[in-house]
């Protein structure tokens, strides 16, 4: 249809005054007939209008095809504008009537050596548009001349028809050498030569991934690059798009590519502009930082983005889509232009919402009050879909923005007060996240909120609401009647308010036990007997056990401290990121989804990425690797978010499998199931076929692994003689371990008392047990199992207890640890969650290790990586401590923390302060800096910590403090 379209409209040119329309009002009988008649009519004229007529019926639907052979007949004429409407019908029905379009091709072939470049263009065009495989043979020797073409819109013509032939036979193609042809038509003299032969070229690199067509050198780049500020737009699209496919080989050459690339943020088509935006993006990434023209790029990418802004708001959408993808990656280019997203009262909602979400992803401490301000404003408005939005993006700001969180509160309370339904009810789910973000921060606000039950009716709003009272449940006097009169419609209600409705009043008794035992059986009983829900239902279950069996397990559970909501949720997953920059401008970029994801068959699913930018260090976790051994290469291991406390709990597996197996490999870790809470699960585990305590430790792993000979003795040797730092430090004395504390009390133990502590010897990582029982009877078949935890530490080996513990016996116990685990990040991070299992029972507890047990012993950074390594961090990741009442000089506290695997790298004193550098590596691979400020006759040291994991900061304080005040 483009095609016909584009030869209806060139027709105009060549036809007379009087219009067209006259040709689609007839609709007689016997018209075939009377067109067989006049198409071979001996008047050109005559000839000419049947051919019109012929064309117009086709349009509107009328099958002419009765008429091929009469028609092309008519090719053989001088006249353009009747050669272009043959070729029009050829086109169309050439597939449907294969043999009598061979009858065509001697007219190609006389037409492709026609004097007219015009008439040769046009034969080769409606060459390509025939999708016959009978007479595309037939057509290889005409297309060759014109790819050889003096003219070259002849050339361009061919260059595209090669793309289209290769579409329908690619052997045939690349047999008869046109793909070299097209290579060679990149060189051409004429920009629209080059635009096209590019454009060809991807498209058939894209059908076929693994072509390597385009091979883009620098030679080659230049030749684009001087087309490219001569040809049509569309050409310069094409270009530009090559060109992003393309890695430079330094930042020197990306820098040259940006410069040239730059004027083309100033054309009028918005698709050039977008095009040219997506190749800075690109070759950004290759350029430092601190050079001057990555400033200058960033100020001159802004201008062009702002005004695409001021098209009609179908543009507008699009392009404030690709600008959601890129101030996600580079929110500085528009920092400053805030005031260009504020909503303008006839734009379509489709463009507010948009704007409303990049407002979000721009505010920043210094426009948060313009913001605010601006939000507020929204909320007033009619549009019930933008107020909402609006709402919510006041507590998106409160997120974002630590220092407006007030504000944002007493902005949403204020339109609490506006009564207005939707406003209150969005308020409502908006603060719940506030309070989850600063936790006993706004509470009290909680007042006003509870005035306004009754007017609740939306599932998120109420289920919010739920939350609220079950969390602060302690702060509000009638908490239990507030949940109650949400319990009296309970089957009516949602199952997301179910649920809520269910975790709150189980959190209120635990809070309040005496006053509201009848409310949770109520709860219980509805959940579990008068529910058809499988997840209500499961939930119950598990509530009413862990209630019955252990309330204080179920509080340790339920009312468990909850992981701070992170700043932006809704952020695009970064390696997706990175491919949707790769593709602004198309389709992928408007629904912020990979062409893989929308796109049928072999075509567009290359996954793009970013190039590595220049000087990033990628490997800066393991900065050295040339200089000590050990040190790793990989990335540090990331560590997953905490999820739900009591499924962690449920995971402990104490099912022992049959046999014992080979020491676990570096990925088994300990195996977690599932046990079954309701059933027979313990009954089992305490029956006589587990064969003794050998068989239980074959069920909590394995026999211990040898460690590795790197670890088996401590690190000697002095500071000086490794830096020459001449400070005179001495050996490092032993490692610091904690005393030992009582993790299992006997009332919670059935009488069995477990103390413990942890401690690095001679590299080895051990828990040290103290057993004691303090019941009536003899305890054994004792076995040890971890939950998952931060740094996936489990068990190397059995718990050796090899005799009975009789009753007021008291053992000793050392069990090697290693750290190949399961890894799920805790809060606080160095939690462990331990399951003991023994004749009587199986019982949990909690306890946590000093970091400082995890740092290696190959943690030694070189000076200059440790430079390096501490610019290259962002100083968003530096946290700043005070150690107080600490009396050491800087050689003492150097000596000490060495012990502990804490090396110092270098020691300065300006003013009288010395300022020792550290470095520190944990077992998964996260390194950590460190600054130690001492000043003598002052008892309180600075310590600044950075790292890429910033939440590990606050416990290797916590070593710190422990270690140097041991």
């Amino acid at each position: 249809m483009q095609e016909w379209a584009n030869q209806l409209c060139e027709n105009r040119q060549f036809g007379s005054k009087m219009t067209d329309s006259k040709y689609f009002t007839t609709t007689k009988k016997g018209e075939i007939f009377e067109l067989k008649a006049e198409l071979n009519s001996d008047k050109k004229e005559k000839k000419k209008e049947a051919v019109k007529k012929v064309i117009a019926s086709m349009t509107v639907g009328k099958d002419v095809s009765a008429l091929f052979p009469d028609v092309v007949n008519c090719m053989q004429t001088d006249n353009l504008e009747l050669k272009k409407l043959v070729y029009l019908y050829l086109m169309n029905y050439a597939k449907s009537q294969p043999d009598m379009a061979i009858m065509a091709v001697n007219t190609f072939v006389k037409d492709c050596e026609d004097p007219n470049p015009l008439i040769r263009a046009l034969a080769v065009r409606t060459m390509g548009c025939i999708r016959v495989d009978k007479i595309t043979e037939y057509l290889c020797e005409p297309l060759r001349k014109c790819l050889k073409d003096e003219d070259p819109y002849v050339r361009k013509t061919a260059a595209v028809c090669v793309a289209k032939l290769h579409d329908i036979n690619a052997q045939l193609v690349e047999d008869q050498g046109f793909l070299d042809t097209l290579k060679d038509l990149i060189s051409d003299s004429n920009p629209m030569v080059v635009a096209n032969a590019v454009a060809a070229l991807s498209e058939i690199a894209e059908s076929h991934p693994n072509s390597n067509l385009m091979d883009l050198n620098p030679q080659t780049i230049n030749k684009l690059l001087t087309a490219l500020n001569e040809c049509t737009e569309w050409g310069q699209i094409f270009i530009l798009d090559c060109l992003a496919n393309y890695t430079p080989r330094d930042d020197r050459e990306s820098q040259s590519i940006c410069e040239r690339v730059t004027p083309r943020l100033s054309h009028a088509n918005s698709a050039v502009v977008l095009s040219a935006v997506k190749v800075l993006m690109k070759f950004m990434e290759m350029l430092p930082k601190d050079l001057d023209y990555y400033g200058t790029l960033l100020k001159k990418l802004a201008p062009p983005l702002v005004t695409l802004l001021s098209a009609e708001p179908e543009l507008q959408y699009v392009a404030l889509r690709n600008i959601n993808l890129i101030v996600q990656r580079r929110p500085e280019i528009l920092k400053h232009e805030m005031k260009v997203f504020f909503v303008k009262y006839n734009d379509p909602i489709y463009v507010k919402l948009e704007k409303l979400d990049i407002m979000i992803r721009l505010a920043s401490q210094a426009n948060i009050a313009q913001v605010l301000a601006e939000l507020k404003e929204y909320a007033t408005e009619v549009d019930v879909d933008f107020v909402r939005k609006a709402v919510r993006a006041i507590g998106r700001c409160a997120i974002k923005v630590e220092q407006s969180a007030e504000r944002c509160v007493s902005t949403l309370l204020d339109l609490i007060q506006t009564k207005v339904n939707y406003v209150v009810q969005e308020a409502i789910v908006v603060i719940k996240d506030i309070f989850r973000k600063y936790p006993n921060k706004y509470e009290s606000v909680i007042a006003t909120l509870c005035e306004n039950l009754d007017s609740l009716d939306e599932p998120e709003a109420r289920a919010a609401m739920i939350w609220i009272v079950g969390e602060y449940a302690e702060r509000i006097d009638n908490a239990d009647e507030l949940l109650e009169s949400f319990l009296e419609g309970f089957h009516d209600e949602s199952t997301q308010v179910q649920l809520q409705l269910l975790t709150a009043i189980v959190k209120l008794f635990l809070k309040k036990p005496t006053e509201t035992q009848e409310l949770v059986q109520q709860v219980l009983s509805l959940a579990t007997q008068d529910s058809d829900n499988p997840d209500l239902r499961d939930r119950g279950y598990i509530y009413w056990r862990l209630l019955s069996t252990d309330p204080v397990a179920a509080k340790e559970v339920v009312l468990a401290e909850k992981p701070l909501i992170s700043e932006e949720t809704d952020l695009i997953e970064p390696t997706l990121l990175e491919e949707l920059i790769c593709h602004i401008g198309t389709l992928a970029s408007v629904y912020h989804k990979p062409p893989s994801a929308f796109v049928e068959g072999s075509r567009g699913v290359q996954h793009k990425r970013l190039p590595g930018s220049a000087g990033s260090g990628e490997s800066v976790e393991s900065p050295d690797t040339s200089s000590a051994a050990g040190i790793s290469d990989a990335p540090p291991a990331v560590i997953p978010s905490q999820g739900d406390l009591l499924g962690d709990l449920l995971n402990l597996d104490v099912t022992p499998p049959a046999t014992t197996g080979p020491p676990p490999a570096a990925n088994s870790g300990v195996q977690m199931g599932a046990m079954d809470l309701l059933g027979g699960g313990l009954d089992s585990l305490l029956g006589g076929d587990l064969g003794g305590s050998s068989a239980m430790g074959a069920g909590f792993g394995a026999a211990p692994a040898a460690m590795p000979a790197s670890f088996s003795a401590p690190v000697s040797g002095g500071l000086d003689d490794l830096f020459d730092l001449g400070g005179g430090v001495g050996m490092p004395m032993g490692a610091f371990s904690p005393p030992k504390t009582v993790w299992l009390p006997a009332m919670k133990g059935k009488g069995l008392e477990i103390s413990g502590t942890f401690a690095r010897r001679a590299g080895v990582f051990q828990m040290e047990l103290t057993l004691m029982n303090k019941a009536m009877s003899v305890m054994t078949d004792f076995a040890i199992q971890f939950n998952r935890n931060s740094f996936g530490i489990a068990p190397a080996g059995p718990l050796q207890v090899l005799t009975p513990l009789s009753p007021n016996q008291t053992i000793e116990v050392t069990l090697p640890l290693n750290t190949v685990g399961p890894v799920m990040k805790m809060d606080p991070l160095n939690n462990l969650q331990v399951a003991v299992k023994n004749n009587i029972d199986v019982f949990y507890f909690s306890c946590q290790y000093p970091i400082s047990m995890l740092f290696v012993e190959d943690g030694k950074m070189e000076r200059q990586v440790f430079l390096a390594t501490w610019k290259d961090i962002p100083n968003d990741n530096e946290s700043q401590f005070q150690i107080k009442d600490c009396h050491l000089s800087s050689d003492a506290a150097s000596n000490k923390l060495q012990g502990s695997n804490i090396f110092t790298i270098a020691k300065r004193t300006v003013d009288g302060q010395d300022m020792l550098y550290q470095s520190m590596k944990l077992t998964n691979g996260i390194w950590v800096l460190a600054e130690l400020r001492l000043q003598a006759g002052n008892p309180n040291y600075t310590v600044s910590l950075k790292c890429r994991a910033p939440e590990v900061s606050q416990c290797v304080f916590q070593s710190y403090e422990a270690v140097l005040k041991n």
